[in-house]
């Protein structure tokens, strides 16, 4: 087989590409058999029509059945033997393929880039781990009790940050009115619209009022966008927000802690590994940036549309886990491309200069290190360890889970060696 192959740049390569005519026709035989073993004609049973009717009438089978064939084989050994690694699926134009004759072709592929890595040893960043503050764990603490509080009916005048309890009828033109009994909201925190939100506040219960209103220009429904309509809201309740005192007792609500203090240590701690955690993203970003100012190389086009359609992809699903379905949005891809692709870039180069940077190094986490994560991620799902680790091979996350330990340990790597300073 001959393979010439021929730099489009930085990240592209054409291959001009040519099977013998043996290995061509070996696959044209091959072709005849499948498609006669299928092939129907009147006056004959299935499986035995003659070849030279096959020829006739299947002409078109048979040839398509060895492009399918044929021509991914050609193209692997084709890539192989021009010791390329393709990060994409190629574009074949070209094509020439005849009964009796050589196979040609040419493949444009795109590869990973030759990075020429400069010096990284010593990368200069700012960097100062901020401390977890008294005020941020008071802070934390006030939210706890935010969250126990207790909503307590009272005979005044709704107010912000009051339940209100309420029967509404809404008529928006042209539209039929909806009613609602026992509608819940807190005045002021913008779950209800504003006109509703700003009669309730002084209704008493038992009082009774009429509101007008119009409806948002992008409201989430396109036929109520603008529309104006009327309502009538009734205050069956009032209730007032109790918060609990900051005690012993607070704390043995919220768990098995016996005094305020323990509380206040479990707070501080959760706390002080989230502020680790984000600090340690923070250094990473600030050493993976100053490695990136120092290193200029071409990405794959198809590498950065494969990030842009994962970011798309994890959009969709975070709009699914809302209750929104995708589909009936009116996504303007061109334009959110436009918009995804500077940060889909720097994640390819950031993924691809690891890996050259990981190469160089030699880093390869250790078997043991692969177990440990396994065990932690089946330890978490409460299933046996064997099980979590068929299911990852299955599935390819498990040389993905490999990946990401390099990462993090050529990253443990290049901050170890940097230059950090406040």
């Amino acid at each position: 087989m001959k393979v010439a192959v021929e730099e489009l740049g930085g990240c592209k390569r054409r291959l001009a590409v040519e099977a013998p005519a043996d290995v061509v026709q070996k696959e044209w035989e091959r072709a005849y058999g499948r498609v006669q073993k299928q092939a129907r004609l009147p006056g004959f049973r299935k499986g035995h029509v003659p070849r030279a009717l096959v020829k006739v009438h299947f002409a078109d089978d048979v040839r398509r059945e060895v492009v399918e064939h044929l021509v991914p084989d050609v193209y692997r050994q084709a890539v192989s033997e021009a010791r390329i690694e393709p990060v994409a699926d190629p574009e074949v134009q070209d094509l020439r393929l005849e009964e009796g004759a050589p196979l040609s072709f040419v493949a444009v592929v795109e590869v990973k880039p030759e990075i020429a890595l400069g010096d990284y040893a010593e990368l200069d960043v700012q960097h100062e781990d901020r401390p977890v503050t008294g005020a941020e764990v008071d802070e934390a603490l006030q939210q706890i009790r935010e969250q126990q509080a207790q909503f307590v009916a009272v005979e005044r005048p709704a107010g912000p940050g009051d339940l209100v309890i309420m029967d509404y009828t809404l008529a928006v033109e042209g539209q039929e009115p909806v009613r609602q009994t026992g509608h819940a909201f807190v005045v002021g925190d913008g779950s209800v619209l504003p006109e509703i939100d700003q009669a309730v506040a002084g209704m008493r219960a038992g009082e009774e009022r009429a509101v007008d209103f119009r409806l948002a220009d992008d409201h989430r429904r396109e036929d109520l966008r603008g529309r104006s309509g009327s309502a009538t809201v009734k205050v069956t309740e009032v209730k007032e927000k109790v918060l609990p005192e900051l005690n012993d007792d607070l704390a043995r609500s919220v768990g098995e802690f016996e005094t305020l203090e323990a509380l206040r240590a479990e707070v501080l701690r959760q706390l002080e590994a989230r502020r680790a955690s984000e600090q340690r993203h923070a250094l990473e970003d600030k050493v993976v940036d100053a490695l990136l100012a120092r290193h200029s190389f071409e990405v794959p086009e198809s590498m950065v549309m494969r990030q842009i359609a994962h970011q798309v992809d994890h959009a969709r699903q975070r709009l699914r886990s809302q209750g929104v379905d995708p589909d009936r949005l009116p996504w303007d891809y061109a334009k959110l491309i436009q918009e995804l692709r500077p940060q889909a870039e720097r994640a390819v180069r950031r993924a691809l200069l690891l890996e050259a940077v990981a190469e160089r190094e030699r880093i390869e986490p250790a078997e043991a290190d692969v177990d440990a994560e396994v065990e932690k991620i089946a330890a978490a799902s409460r299933r046996p360890t064997p099980a979590i680790r068929r299911m990852m091979e299955k599935s390819g996350d498990l040389e993905s889970l490999r990946h990401s330990l390099r990462e993090r340990m050529t990253l443990d790597a290049l901050i170890g060696r940097a230059k950090i300073h406040a």
